[in-house]
């Protein structure tokens, strides 16, 4: 028995010693995007229903779904020979058919028979060439050049589409801020016969003065940038007939500054099918052009709210009945999945109750069965479910608790299962589609496993009307003493289409929070009203108010903050950037006998100062809800600031540009306000790279000093 006791005495200290390695602030910052990421399978994808293929030791290698056998499909020495390049690395590929695999790499594409070790297409694109988007039945690569559109074709010719680009004009390339769902401008048909393209003109829209400072002589570099209540660019779609060289733009009509959203062909290539929406956000039509002549067929139905219609999803049709299609939208008040044909009827509402859809995965072969993920049980999660089309019938086909994502199989026999929960890294399993969990293919190692971290804690709170939930994640210093007092710091970012609390790895923390609870603070951030995947009232609630019932949220944490007899009540601090800037600010502002110290990076300061498309989604124009914007300008509020306040910017910041930081300097300066700046050269909206250990350094230091 003794001896038994000696052996365990030594391996719970061997187990203490392997987690007593420290984080240290490049761990935290710069290690989590490289050394101490996780590792994963590279590559992976399906080949056909029973086969899928990743990359491993410089090769493609296949893997049966059925049996597990494996085999390498091509060597980078093969490829090499094949293509006659001299790649260093498997460059990324994609499945075309069964034996035909696309490879690209700098510029250069090469459709591969791997059957045959042969090079069927190759395609090289010019040094300036951006955009691309390759035609898997056409052969063709359309692209940008500047501000112009071109396809390079399989015979190595190259053919100019626009050529009126530049002085405000821009062809192919992504429209509306990035807004809408919209991360791209070139919409190849499914035929490969023609090419869809964005023309935007933002010669209307005033240049914004941005100045390169890194230049012998400083340099002006003006960009495009309409503020909220001003003149927005104008967007058309063209659409290029490869045959006949000729461009018809659809007949989209007035106002012109409305947004065209979500393109989509229809398979017949007749048809290109739009969601357009007002410019004051609250009104969606989908509607339906021919391409031959641009002409309006009809509107096939039309989408309305008192506060905003947000369309992020192109509809998909049905592979059964060419006149019946899939539209995912939020019209209930929750993301579902709704069946129309091309008249415009409803045909079925597939999925339904308060949860979201997250993501449509497909069908199978009949379309009897539907795969999503969704979040219907808990919105802390993301899971696999199938639901039976006719029924409405579910069956969550990811066991595990965590946030999963699937790729279906091309007959939907298997789903590649990619997860992570608080504990686990990384992990893929192959599912299939009846639910059974075949087995895993891949598991991560944890490459925090040597490091000792702050207990991680999920907390559920109440709104103060107690209507919601609130989810928060409170994170404890290490070695932790419950008689101990310790500092707070509150990271927020708060804002629309964000989710910083999950049950992913370490419930989606940020490694700077478990560094800072190296340093003995506790760090501590909570989801408000206005964020992702609770339904459109939770997000909405914040509709022309952005900053109140935020802040009032972002207090309920607060509160449950001070009822923890280990929190030291006179040092808690805030740290956000954007949306979380402008959250830091009205945290401070509004309640500085709670927050002695701030960092506020990139901060909104005067939403009149924002752009058109997600400013005026949220607030109306300045001119329609004045009372919403004044009560948003943090310049109105810093005759409250006390104690210790930093604002940091990236000097070429497009996204939130510097002159909310100058705004709100300069108003600090009017009101003898003391407050603390620091500004990143080159850098814009945020600071990436190595520069990042740079920033957070900043930020950690101003509350090691302060706090």
């Amino acid at each position: 028995m003794r001896r038994i006791i000696f052996i365990l005495f030594l391996f719970v200290q061997a187990f203490a010693f392997a987690q007593t390695k420290q984080m240290s602030l490049e761990d935290a910052v710069y290690g989590r995007y490289t050394y101490l990421y996780p590792e994963s399978m590279s590559g992976l994808q399906w080949m056909d229903d029973e086969h899928f293929s990743f990359i491993e030791d410089q090769s493609i290698i296949s893997e049966s779904a059925k049996t597990g056998e494996k085999n390498t499909v091509v060597s980078l020495d093969e490829l090499n020979e094949i293509t006659r390049a001299s790649l260093k690395r498997i460059p990324s590929y994609r499945w075309i058919r069964e034996t035909e695999l696309l490879i690209s790499s700098a510029r250069k594409y090469w459709l591969v028979d791997i059957d045959q070790k042969a090079v069927k297409l190759q395609i090289e694109l010019p040094e300036k060439a951006e955009n691309a988007n390759f035609s898997e039945e056409g052969k063709f690569v359309a692209f940008t050049q500047g501000d112009d559109l071109f396809i390079a074709l399989a015979d190595g010719k190259t053919k100019q589409i626009t050529s009126d680009g530049g002085n405000g004009i821009v062809n192919g390339q992504t429209v509306h801020r990035n807004e809408f769902g919209i991360s791209g401008g070139i919409y190849n048909s499914p035929k490969g016969n023609f090419v869809a393209f964005y023309r935007k003109d933002e010669s209307m829209v005033k240049d914004y003065p941005l100045v390169d400072f890194m230049a012998r002589e400083a340099e002006y570099k003006p960009v495009k940038y309409p503020m909220a209540g001003m003149e927005s660019h104008h967007v058309t779609l063209g659409i290029y007939n490869i045959e006949s060289g000729k461009t018809t733009f659809l007949k989209t009509g007035e106002p012109l500054d409305h947004f065209l959203t979500n393109a989509a062909w229809s398979p017949d290539e007749k048809y290109i099918y739009m969601a357009e929406l007002n410019r004051e956000q609250n009104h969606m039509q989908l509607n339906c052009y021919v391409v031959a002549s641009g002409d309006k067929v009809k509107t096939l139905f039309e989408e309305s709210s008192d506060s905003y219609v947000e369309p992020l999803y192109p509809i998909q049709f049905s592979e059964v009945n060419p006149n019946e299609f899939y539209y995912l939208s939020r019209k209930d008040g929750w993301f579902h999945v709704y069946k129309y044909n091309t008249d415009g009827e409803l045909v079925k509402q597939i999925t339904k109750g308060e949860w979201e859809v997250t993501k449509m995965l497909g069908f199978d072969a009949k379309e009897k069965t539907l795969f999503i993920e969704a979040t219907i049980d808990d919105p802390l999660q993301n899971n696999i479910y199938k639901v039976d089309v006719k029924s409405g019938k579910r069956e969550r086909l990811s066991k595990e608790t965590g946030i999963h994502g699937g790729t279906l199989s091309p007959e939907a026999t298997y789903i590649l299962d990619r997860w992570s929960a608080n504990e686990l890294p990384g992990k893929i399993d192959l599912v299939s589609s009846n639910g059974k969990v075949n087995r895993t293919i891949f598991e991560s190692e944890d490459p925090l496993a040597d490091y000792q971290l702050g207990e991680n804690i999920l907390v559920t709170l109440k709104t103060k009307d107690g209507q919601y939930d609130l989810h928060g994640r409170l994170i404890l210093p290490n070695d932790f003493d419950p008689a101990k007092k310790y500092p707070v710091v509150v990271y927020v970012y708060g804002g629309p289409h964000s989710q910083l609390v999950t049950k992913g790895w370490h419930n989606q923390a940020r490694w700077w929070q478990y560094y800072m609870a190296s340093q003995g603070y506790i760090a501590f951030t909570l989801d408000n009203r206005g964020t992702l995947n609770r339904g459109r009232a939770f997000e909405t609630a914040i509709h022309r108010n952005l900053g109140v019932l935020e802040t009032e949220d972002q207090m309920q944490g607060i509160e449950y903050l001070l009822s923890l007899p280990y929190v030291d009540a006179d040092r808690i601090g805030v740290h956000g950037w954007s949306y979380g800037g402008f959250m830091t600010l009205n945290l401070k502002l509004k309640h500085p006998e709670i927050f002695k110290v701030a960092v506020a990076g990139g901060p909104v300061v005067d939403w009149s100062m924002y752009e058109i498309m997600y400013g005026e989604r949220y607030m109306d124009m300045p001119q329609e809800n004045p009372e919403g914007y004044k009560k948003s300008d943090m310049t109105n509020y810093v005759e409250n600031l006390d104690g210790k306040l930093m604002l940091i910017h990236g000097v070429q910041d497009e996204t939130v540009v510097m002159q909310h930081s100058m705004k709100f300097l300069r108003e600090c300066v009017k009101q003898n306000k003391q407050v603390d700046f620091f500004a990143y050269p080159i850098h814009p909206h945020n600071v990436r790279g190595k520069d990042r250990v740079h920033l957070m350094d900043k930020v950690s230091q101003y509350f090691f000093e302060n706090l």
